[in-house]
């Protein structure tokens, strides 16, 4: 399951050019107006939207931005209805995917999804035919110093599936029934959570050679550069070979 924070990683390295074409703060004012829209526009009644608007912070992004996009989701200003889409796709040799749009236009979307999937050697599918592959799981990533055994007990006594200790990130997975527990009782524990999101997590992940993994995850770098596309979830286990493959190329 150590996948989701190694692709992760990979994510944040380029996310310095990714600011510079304004997609970082894009992304961030939309995962701030949906979960304002989802659970109220008060950071310290939702736990989502204060860990959102710390993101946003630590880009940078200017406090009028971020106060406009939780007005936008809780109705206070107008703007274009944000839609939330999930769309499945097949890579290269077989790989199962998820891409999560946030957008505003979902004819534009889909067929900016579906022309990077076909360019890319995958093929777009029918609703149902990859989501059964993964299962729905609230994630929690801590990366602080934090002591191991403390995170483990208060993580697994709140009802947290799986913790784990990978590259100096903790890793914590649980289910959607537990996640709001959870992050309850980390924070009542002192424990900063630096993300907390809702994420697909493969059933069975899996492993390819480091030149097709490399593949896929050139189709993966090619979806999320969209503008409308918030997250992409895939079956492809990210092992630190495919990372170095990437890394090199």
């Amino acid at each position: 399951m150590s996948g989701h924070s190694k692709w992760s990683t990979i994510k944040h390295k380029k996310a310095a050019s990714d600011a510079k074409r304004g997609k970082v703060f894009t992304r961030i004012a939309k995962e701030i107006t949906i979960a304002a829209r989802e659970g109220g526009g008060d950071p310290e009644a939702n736990t989502t939207l204060r860990l959102a608007i710390a993101k946003a912070k630590q880009s940078n992004m200017p406090k009028d931005n971020i106060d406009r996009a939780i007005k936008r989701g809780t109705g206070e200003i107008e703007g274009g209805e944000l839609i939330d889409a999930i769309y499945e796709a097949y890579g290269p040799h077989g790989v199962g995917i998820l891409v999560q749009v946030v957008t505003d236009n979902r004819n534009r979307a889909v067929a900016d999804v579906r022309h990077a999937v076909n360019k890319y050697g995958g093929n777009m599918a029918e609703a149902g035919a990859v989501s059964w592959q993964f299962s729905r799981k609230g994630y929690i990533g801590v990366t602080e110093g934090v002591d191991q055994d403390e995170l483990f007990m208060v993580a697994a006594d709140a009802g947290a599936d799986d913790v784990q200790f990978n590259d100096g990130i903790a890793e914590i997975y649980v289910g959607l029934e537990a996640f709001q527990a959870v992050q309850l009782a980390l924070e009542s524990a002192g424990i900063k959570m630096d993300e907390s999101s809702l994420i697909y997590e493969p059933n069975s992940p899996l492993e390819l050679d480091p030149s097709a993994a490399l593949q896929v995850m050139n189709l993966i770098e090619r979806i999320e550069e969209l503008d409308d596309v918030q997250n992409v979830y895939t079956t492809l286990e990210v092992t630190d070979e495919a990372i170095a493959a990437m890394e090199a190329a």
